[in-house]
């Protein structure tokens, strides 16, 4: 698998993988559907090109053969810390390993180019599993809760989850 920085001809690639692994049946195979929870895209072309226009954010995609399967987005937060959201690989591919390289590249482009120290992330509550995952990489979960970004009856609430980062090899 490669992972290198988005562009725009690729959007329209990774799209559709990032709403197979969010929603729909498909996802269910994986372990980021939010099926059961939501309904609706997960995200749009507009959204994703925001993304890649934005100066404090990064869009990583990793390919296989030419094809990209997953992705990551990185925001530089400030102060130190970086934003780790919109993980995702096709479900047909979770299992394997993947989403911890996109996770470590990820960490990787938040030290070098945002100068962080520290990578958080918000996750469903009612995401049990997927929090342990994140935890099995290093995120400890705090008390912080937030509000879900979309009014739902009954509410969801996002958990914050953050990690320490290391210095760079040539800041040491």
């Amino acid at each position: 698998m490669d992972i290198r920085l988005a562009t725009a001809a690729d959007l329209p690639q990774i799209h559709p993988v990032i709403e197979r692994a969010y929603r729909g049946d498909a996802a269910r195979a994986g372990w980021t559907f939010e099926s059961d929870l939501l309904t609706g895209a997960r995200t749009d072309l507009a959204s994703l090109s925001a993304i890649l226009d934005s100066p404090q954010d990064r869009l990583l995609i990793a390919i296989v053969d030419t094809i990209p399967i997953g992705c990551v987005q990185v925001t530089d937060k400030q102060d130190g810390t970086a934003y780790l959201g919109l993980l995702c690989i096709d479900p047909e591919r979770q299992a394997a390993g993947l989403g911890r390289q996109l996770i470590a590249a990820a960490e990787d482009i938040a030290v070098r180019l945002f100068g962080a120290t520290r990578m958080e992330m918000t996750v469903i509550d009612r995401r049990v599993e997927l929090i342990a995952y994140y935890q099995r990489r290093g995120y400890i979960l705090g008390a912080e809760r937030r509000p879900f970004p979309i009014a739902l009856d009954p509410p969801l609430e996002m958990v914050v989850l953050a990690k320490a980062l290391a210095a760079p090899l040539h800041l040491r």
